[in-house]
């Protein structure tokens, strides 16, 4: 373990994005991220820590909402649990952003009156849904970043621009420092392998960076911090240690099922114990 903190803990994430502290090095990152597409000057954190939900999300942190300088709004998400249905619980929450902008969801004739025009309660604003993984999810392609919008199944014209949603998964970004070509790429790098550092690289002597060290340094945390962020860290490894467990059970069935065929077969023990690493005594156990 290095001197930074690692950001794929919940603690992390907010020491690094989640704070007013940390608030240029978002806009930063955000801008880096949607770059050639939006331009971020400033950033609210809105509803920062909705309490319902991260209870029943075993305190996972969805909702830093930013705003562009034309009204739109960004969703930022750390997510590096794991779950079943991740792909309907990402859309759920862009969704809800969306409905937040349009009012109450029904509208009598009395409301329509005292408001004007019915369609100008749903000129929404874009809003994109930011995705930070640290895991691979089998619906996504086998690829760092998916950009997803609505289109036209046939055409592929962009139907609605009020919608995007942005999926980066770690473990599918695998260059080394020395390949990395932009700011962006550079920073991806960092987050990535920052929690194992004792200092940030020669190569990373840009400002941003050494704002980056200076915001993470687990020196700098405050004693209450210090705390919060060593229990998230616990819980860290604990999920890993599961995750990597039941990886591991996954593996051992299906070398099993593969022995269990091949016995089936015919094919001699001899070659099967080759084949699977298993003992001939534990193929004889196999049903």
């Amino acid at each position: 373990m290095g001197n930074f903190v690692n950001p794929f803990t919940d603690m992390g994430f907010k020491i690094i994005f989640g704070s007013e502290l940390s608030k240029d090095m978002l806009i930063i990152f955000l801008n880096e991220l949607l770059r050639g597409e939006q331009e971020i000057e400033d950033l609210t954190f809105l509803d920062k820590e909705d309490q319902g939900d991260n209870m029943r999300d075993k305190g996972i942190i969805y909702d830093i909402y930013c705003r562009t300088t034309d009204g739109k709004y960004i969703i930022v998400e750390m997510q590096n649990r794991k779950h079943s249905n991740f792909l309907n619980r990402t859309l759920y929450y862009v969704c809800r952003s969306i409905g937040r902008q349009a009012g109450r969801p029904f509208l009598n004739e009395a409301d329509v009156h005292s408001s004007g025009n019915y369609g100008d309660r749903y000129k929404l604003s874009a809003v994109y849904g930011i995705f930070l993984m640290n895991f691979k999810e089998k619906g996504l392609e086998d690829k760092f970043r998916t950009d997803t919008v609505i289109t036209d199944r046939e055409t592929g014209l962009v139907i609605n621009t009020n919608f995007r949603q942005i999926y980066l998964q770690f473990p599918l970004f695998t260059k080394e420092l020395k390949d990395c070509e932009t700011l962006f790429e550079r920073m991806i790098y960092t987050l990535k392998h920052m929690d194992k550092w004792d200092r940030m690289p020669d190569a990373l002597k840009d400002q941003v960076f050494q704002r980056l060290a200076q915001l993470a340094s687990v020196a700098h945390l405050s004693e209450a911090d210090q705390i919060a962020y060593d229990k998230a860290l616990d819980r860290y490894y604990v999920e890993q240690t599961v995750r990597h467990d039941e990886y591991m059970e996954g593996m051992e069935k299906g070398i099993q099922k593969v022995a269990i065929q091949m016995r089936q077969k015919g094919i001699p023990v001899d070659t099967i114990v080759q084949c699977t690493g298993l003992t001939a005594a534990e193929i004889a156990t196999l049903n």
